[in-house]
């Protein structure tokens, strides 16, 4: 049987991007196969469709590093035919086959239950992004971070997948939320998200006059790198945390240690891709009941396959605001 996917692939000019018909056959070996309902376009799925990242090992390959659907067979126990899944990370997109198809064949490992009350459609608006995001709450909660402390937390990146999902959580669980956008167009739409302050991206751009800034921030989640993160570092109140999730400036950080000598600041790496089990479940769970469903529609564009190539090179550019889902099947 065949299926459409989009195909990145090596030709005598470069890469090329194509929706192509596809056989099962072709598909990767795993213990589950998956109809693809629905996957979504992350910043690292515009790296890999414009070849700016050396992740792909084998041509071709089909992009996106998440899908959600419906099992159609499995070898695994865990998963039966109808039931309807979630996958996040493990690298699929990048050196295993991703979700830019109508099917897809993953293993068992890889995948997470659907809680019950979110279709494939939304679990997509969340994506990758929004489990990021979570994950990222979930860190500064765990380093103590609570609502009922003075200050805001804030958000670099605001209006990108991870920055918005993370504004709406930090909002709904009654933080003071700060957003860092450079798009003067995005403001309305963080104060709708549940932001009280707009912070200037080229505001944070700039180093500190010092080692150490101004304590402004009681915990802050950073999507930007570079420059942008040094500032934060340098202006988090004593004991805070960053939880940094992205380079969408730069992956290099040019600093000190004082932020952490000096402040008992914190440093928390996400690492979405091969988080364990029992906490992408929470995670999910979570984000059932804490990211509101009206929200997350506000937030949410939905293109076809056909579209990909277009939006892959917009959002390399922060020209997409909110959360961009593909429907593979239209």
């Amino acid at each position: 049987m065949t299926f459409n996917a989009l195909l990145l692939d090596k030709t005598d000019d470069g890469l090329s991007l194509e929706i192509k018909s596809v056989h099962e056959d072709d598909l990767p070996e795993g213990d589950v196969l998956v109809k693809v309902d629905y996957s979504t376009l992350n910043f690292k799925d515009g790296l890999i469709m414009n070849g700016l990242v050396k992740l792909v090992k084998q041509y071709p390959h089909v992009p996106g590093i998440d899908f959600a659907g419906v099992v159609e067979s499995s070898s695994d126990d865990r998963y039966k035919p109808g039931d309807r899944v979630v996958l996040n990370g493990w690298r699929v997109g990048e050196i295993h086959w991703g979700g830019y198809a109508q099917k897809a064949r993953v293993k068992a490992d890889w995948l997470v239950p659907l809680p019950d009350a979110i279709s494939t459609r939304q679990a997509m608006a969340i994506g990758t992004a929004g489990y990021t995001a979570m994950l990222s709450v979930m860190a500064l909660e765990d380093h103590g971070l609570t609502p009922e402390q003075d200050g805001e937390v804030l958000v670099t990146g605001a209006s990108g997948g991870v920055g918005s999902i993370a504004c709406a959580i930090l909002a709904r669980l009654g933080y003071q939320v700060a957003g860092s956008t450079g798009s003067e167009s995005s403001h309305n739409y963080l104060t709708e998200l549940g932001v009280s302050t707009i912070v200037s991206r080229t505001e944070l751009e700039e180093a500190p006059k010092g080692p150490l800034g101004g304590e402004r921030w009681i915990g802050a989640i950073d999507s930007v790198g570079g420059s942008t993160l040094h500032h934060v570092l340098a202006t988090l109140k004593y004991w805070s945390c960053c939880a940094s999730v992205g380079l969408a400036a730069s992956n290099e950080l040019n600093t000190t240690v004082l932020p952490f000598l000096m402040r008992g600041v914190t440093l928390q790496g996400i690492d979405s891709a091969t988080c364990p089990y029992e906490r992408r479940v929470v995670a999910w769970n979570r984000l059932v009941n804490e990211l509101p469903s009206d929200i997350l529609e506000t937030m949410t564009h939905e293109i076809t396959l056909s579209e990909l190539p277009s939006y892959g090179k917009k959002i390399l550019k922060g020209q997409t605001q909110g959360r961009i889902i593909v429907n593979v099947n239209s």
